[in-house]
């Protein structure tokens, strides 16, 4: 909930309520309240960032901050022109980020995994004036940023041993001669601060359009109100910034509290998240459930090796299998709390909580989201009746850059329709039943493409599953599987048929897979969801 006030450039937010009241003045910039607050209520000798080249106090990322805005201005930006963002993890990025949105402008952080074809659609649809971009990730932007009809200026981004970039604008030299000191430009709480483009599960990307107020309502309602994050945690987030789930877990959420946010460059493998969980020895550690079936099928995988430290850790991207949830805390002694969240809604608003986890669920609403699951007659679907799940809450995107079309079909009042099947049960907990666009009907009856491919994961050969609707013969629509085996160089003859008779044994008998196909891979986002669409 939200309330203004008056007494000034802060949010005011109020934990001693259910759900935290949070309290905004009209005229707020959030680069003020996630980094300038730090210095004034003492924070500044605290370590406010680590990435792979060192450490990073409150008052030296405030100064980076403003050297960054400064430097944006320099080139020509101004307020409300979109500044597009493809680097790896690091402390310039936050640097970028939040000096944009000081100076009134429009980050656009984008996904650092695309194919070159992919960002001329970033570029065009965002109309970004510049491009700020990791030296190592240039070679794919460069066709698309020659060609675009809008960008002024490409900012080069340098690593440690990374390609030159001969005649370009480096970032470097930039923030050094750019002022340390910069006046926050007099943004309201209802103005546009930032994009975060969907993740491309279902098509083209759309930009979601986020307001300055948003930040601090995920940071609140979530971050404090559920994990209980403090300034003394120390939170490592496998999922990247540039997409909503990483930006909250490993920016906002510690910039909010005065904790330690980790980074990490490169691509979150085993080995490498392992590393940095040894090295920095986090309280809060953020995956998806990719990563964590991946982790759990490495035996060389413990505690021990980890953090000893981990509070617990937090899940995303799809729903969590209850036999993941349930073997990692098996291993590891700690809980996966499952959530879900949105490009659109910002961040989770559906969670299980420290203290109240039911592996196999959702969790229940976020204190301050209100949820609604709509059924196939469009009325409220009654306990234990599947419906396609509606959110409200303070953090929802305005809409979708440019594309009426889609903002309608998401965007109803206060509303916004998710995409994703639920049913709630008597306590309350939800439980995920699939996408709305990846049903399947199989014989006349709804079969969840989730529901069996967390049948085949659990089977002891299965490193992970896809599932998707494939015409038999006659043209009906029966279930089809991709299955990725954890031993894939030695599959045992007859694993079809087994994995068949596995999910026949599980569910009922018209859900098992009809085909199943042995794949090396996925096709996935970023955020670790299945491109069922490119599997059809």
């Amino acid at each position: 909930m939200t309330q203004p006030t008056t007494d000034s450039a802060y949010a005011h937010v109020d934990m001693s309520t259910s759900p935290p009241t949070v309290r905004l003045p009209r005229s707020y910039n959030a680069a003020t309240d996630f980094i300038d607050r730090h210095l004034e209520q003492g924070r500044g000798a605290r370590i406010a960032v680590k990435d792979d080249l060192g450490q990073y106090t409150y008052a030296a990322l405030a100064e980076r901050v403003n050297r960054a805005g400064n430097a944006l201005r320099s080139l020509g930006v101004q307020e409300e022109q979109r500044v597009m963002i493809a680097m790896l993890d690091s402390v310039d990025f936050v640097a970028v980020f939040w000096g944009a949105m000081k100076i009134g402008a429009v980050p656009v952080p984008v996904n650092t995994l695309l194919s070159a074809t992919d960002y001329p659609h970033y570029l065009e649809d965002s109309r970004a004036r510049v491009l700020v971009v990791t030296d190592i990730l240039w070679p794919k932007l460069e066709a698309a940023a020659q060609a675009s009809s809008f960008l002024d200026v490409v900012v080069i981004v340098s690593t440690p041993g990374g390609p030159p970039a001969p005649g370009k604008v480096l970032l470097a030299p930039l923030l050094n001669a750019a002022e340390p000191e910069l006046e926050a430009a007099a943004t309201t709480a209802d103005d546009v601060a930032f994009w975060l483009y969907s993740s491309g599960s279902t098509g083209a990307p759309k930009g979601a359009v986020h307001l300055h107020s948003h930040l601090v309502q995920t940071a609140a309602l979530y971050a404090r109100g559920v994990l209980g994050l403090h300034e003394g945690d120390i939170i490592f987030s496998a999922a990247k910034l540039f997409f909503a789930y990483g930006l909250g877990n490993a920016m906002t959420f510690p910039l909010h509290v005065g904790a330690t946010a980790v980074l990490m460059a490169e691509r979150p493998t085993v080995a490498a998240v392992m590393r940095t969980l040894a090295t920095h020895q986090p309280t809060i550690f953020g995956g998806v459930p990719t990563l964590f079936a991946a982790m759990l099928a490495d035996p060389t995988v413990t505690r021990e090796g980890g953090s000893r430290a981990l509070r617990f850790s937090i899940s995303a991207g799809e729903a969590l299998p209850k036999h993941v949830g349930e073997r990692w805390r098996e291993r590891f002694g700690t809980d996966i709390l499952d959530g879900i969240g949105s490009t659109e809604m910002l961040h989770i608003f559906l969670s299980n909580r420290p203290g109240d986890v039911r592996y196999g669920t959702s969790g229940k609403a976020v204190p301050g989201y209100d949820l609604k699951l709509v059924g196939e007659d469009g009325e409220q679907a009654r306990t234990g009746q599947e419906g396609s799940l509606w959110v409200s809450g303070p953090s929802s995107a305005v809409a979708y850059w440019n594309n009426r079309e889609g903002s309608l079909a998401t965007f109803h009042g206060p509303w916004t329709r998710t995409g994703d099947r639920y049913t709630r049960d008597a306590d309350g907990y939800y439980t995920y039943g699939g996408r709305s666009d990846d049903m399947l009907k199989v014989g006349g009856i709804w079969v969840s493409p989730f529901e069996v491919e967390s049948a085949l994961a659990s089977h002891e050969a299965v490193l992970e599953a896809a599932v998707v609707g494939h015409s038999d013969p006659e043209g009906l629509t029966k279930p089809k599987a991709f299955v990725v085996l954890k031993q894939p160089d030695t599959a045992p003859p007859g694993i079809v048929a087994e994995l068949q008779a596995f999910v026949k044994d599980r569910l009922a008998p018209y859900k098992y897979p009809r085909w199943v196909e042995i794949v090396r891979e996925l096709p996935k986002t970023a955020t670790g969801k299945i491109q069922r669409f490119r599997l059809r």
